[in-house]
């Protein structure tokens, strides 16, 4: 595997083409920091800062040296918080330099995701279900779904720019938890974290449906959350990121931007391209799509455009500042 030199981060794309149902299928056991190859005379792995392998506050981790044998608890564990994968080996330079901050920046996010630290060469079915060509190369896990990131030793603030890109994509599809055990920003860490209240049976099984990748099933548990509490606020929202993946499902975002931008009339092209450019977390630029279709249209044709922005501000979150600002210019393009 070869180190290339880093290059500007690619846009999020939460479609794609890697099967992680063997990983996910594997028998499991707990995970457990692992021995560098070697020996401890080999000396640190990638990671020269030692400090972040342990445990935070509360006894987690939200960085862990993870195997082939335990890689399938954290897909399961993406139903609930993103899982970034550092891809590394122990002759990689340019990993002893990216490890470190990615290590430095899991411990400031403080939960908001999983660091998961892969060594390549002791690892080789999860280097195989990434396709990894090269290192460092780092994806994430979101709800069973791989999301490619990046390859190669990127700086700090590219780094961040990717975590949050990540974390917005993350929220855009219902994986709005943190690493459990761990407290948000800001605990002193003397008294535990109050308990999550305990997820409702359907939202379980909505959850457990996402993780294995089906989507009808959670779909159909989120609208029997509704039919049950029409005023269930997390499953209205649940519903229509499940809805948002369905509506992409098969199509790549790719072609569907493209045949947009080719036919800036077309509502259905339209549609499906704001569709993927929220699941990659572009949501200004689907909004600004939207809404420039709204103005060009009218009738049905219009109406369907208008409750597609909708449901997309739902799925974003009413306090994003983006839904406001589409609000605002929705709002004009009607009246």
């Amino acid at each position: 595997m070869s180190t290339p030199a880093s290059r500007p981060g690619p846009r999020l794309n939460l479609r794609g083409a890697v099967d992680l149902s063997g990983l996910a299928n594997r028998p499991q056991r707990p995970a457990a920091p692992a021995t560098p190859p070697g020996g401890p005379s080999d000396g640190p792995g990638p990671a020269t800062d030692q400090a972040a392998d342990q445990p935070a506050a509360g006894g987690a981790s939200v960085v862990l040296d993870v195997s082939d044998a335990e890689f399938a608890s954290l897909v399961q564990l993406s139903a609930q918080v993103p899982v970034v994968v550092d891809l590394w080996a122990t002759w990689c330079g340019p990993c002893k330099q990216l490890s470190p901050v990615l290590e430095r920046l899991a411990e400031e996010y403080a939960g908001a995701f999983l660091l998961a630290k892969v060594d390549v060469d002791a690892n080789p079915q999860i280097a195989a279900a990434f396709q990894v060509q090269s290192v460092p190369t780092v994806v994430a896990v979101l709800a069973g779904q791989p999301v490619p990131l990046f390859q190669g030793a990127y700086p700090e603030p590219q780094v961040r720019q990717v975590l949050e890109e990540l974390l917005k994509v993350a929220a855009a599809n219902g994986v709005t938890g943190r690493v459990p055990g761990v407290g948000a920003p800001g605990d002193d860490g003397e008294q535990a974290a109050p308990a999550e209240p305990p997820v409702p049976p359907l939202h379980a099984e909505a959850r457990e449906a996402i993780t294995r990748g089906d989507l009808d099933a959670a779909a159909d548990a989120y609208r029997r959350a509704l039919a049950e509490a029409p005023a269930d606020a997390e499953a209205a929202i649940g519903l229509a990121s499940i809805e948002l993946r369905r509506r992409t499902r098969g199509t790549q975002a790719a072609q569907a931007l493209a045949a947009a931008d080719g036919a800036p009339g077309d509502v259905d092209a339209g549609l499906l391209a704001a569709d993927h450019q929220v699941l990659a977390g572009d949501a200004e630029g689907a909004f600004g799509r939207l809404v420039a279709l709204v103005r060009t249209t009218s009738g049905d044709d219009r109406d369907r455009v208008r409750a597609r922005l909708v449901e997309l501000f739902d799925v974003v979150g009413a306090e994003d500042p983006r839904v406001a600002a589409a609000r605002r210019n929705l709002a004009a393009a009607l009246y």
